[in-house]
């Protein structure tokens, strides 16, 4: 079992090829979660609801997102709605949740307040 990482080393970290022996399960998985308390695993994916407020804002947070995924190449499902950005990562190569989910969420949470 892998020690976790700290959000602060999530966030200087980068996403690497992944396979299916690189997922995170029980365990190792909810160690890792604790370094992006507002992230949650559902439904086999690492996920988090922004609250924007308005349109402008909800938009400029998926720009920012998109940015992130682009730097990483690792790309997440997200729901855009008025007001509001649901973000889902997982890796799809390994078939689960990955370190590379956990990067990209503690970079995301690092972006600065729209």
């Amino acid at each position: 079992m892998t020690a976790p990482l700290t959000a602060q080393q999530l966030r200087q970290a980068h996403c690497r090829p992944a396979s299916a022996r690189d997922r995170l399960d029980g365990a190792e998985l909810a160690q890792q979660c604790t370094a992006t308390p507002q992230w949650q695993v559902a439904g086999g994916m690492l996920e988090r609801t922004f609250e924007c407020g308005d349109f402008h804002r909800t938009m400029a947070l998926a720009n920012a997102v998109a940015a992130v995924a682009d730097a990483e190449d690792h790309h997440p499902q997200m729901v855009i709605e008025y007001g509001r950005c649901k973000v889902r990562y997982s890796t799809h190569s390994a078939g689960g949740i990955t370190r590379n989910d956990f990067i990209c969420a503690a970079r995301i949470d690092a972006l600065p307040p729209g």
